[in-house]
């Protein structure tokens, strides 16, 4: 962790306006603009850019995993910008919970990989690409979204390390254990081979 020197109300400033960003759910939103239904009612229910590729819109999809990722890292920015790199992990960890506990949806968000992978580009951007990279050849090998999520996230704090960023490392591993919690009934799915590829509607 970064030395605390940020005020304390300041900071709790910080983390309400970055939860309230990250609960801003774009995938609900979009497709609803663009008339392709209620999410929760579509596939898996989830919020996230992979669940709107099962409306079979590619750019609803992408619209989606760039905001979700963009919410994350702005917050990160700003909160670095203005107060320094304590109120960065702070804004980090609170977006993404928003995007988890969004509080428009009754607490009931998204799983938080796009988010996640958002946060750490802006935190520091070669932890960030490699995590990216390391998303897109699981998820290119294995065509099932969860499995390249949960490989992304146990391999960011390797980047971390590998990257010298080791002030990252709490954040880091509180932020992949929560993608873990919430990716849950995934891995049930993927131990009994039964989670559904990458652009299956159903």
């Amino acid at each position: 962790m970064p030395q605390l020197a940020t005020d304390p109300t300041m900071m709790a400033l910080v983390a309400v306006l970055a939860y309230l960003l990250g609960s801003v759910p774009f995938g609900m939103i979009i497709t609803r603009a663009l008339g392709l239904g209620d999410l929760r009612a579509i596939g898996s229910g989830n919020i996230g850019a992979t669940n709107v590729l099962r409306t079979g819109n590619k750019a609803a999809a992408a619209a989606t995993l760039i905001l979700d990722a963009a919410k994350g890292g702005v917050a990160v920015l700003i909160a670095r910008a203005v107060f320094g790199p304590d109120a960065a992990q702070v804004a980090a960890f609170a977006a993404f919970i928003g995007h988890l506990y969004p509080v428009w949806l009754r607490f009931q968000g998204g799983k938080g990989v796009a988010t996640f992978l958002g946060t750490l580009l802006a935190l520091a951007w070669p932890v960030g690409l490699a995590s990216c990279a390391a998303w897109a050849v699981a998820a290119a090998l294995g065509r099932i979204s969860s499995l390249a999520a949960l490989v992304a996230a146990a391999s960011s704090t390797i980047w971390m390390l590998a990257f010298g960023r080791g002030d990252l490392m709490l954040l880091g591993v509180v932020l992949t254990l929560l993608v873990f919690w919430r990716h849950k009934a995934n891995i049930t799915r993927l131990r009994a081979g039964t989670e559904p590829r990458i652009g299956k509607k159903t």
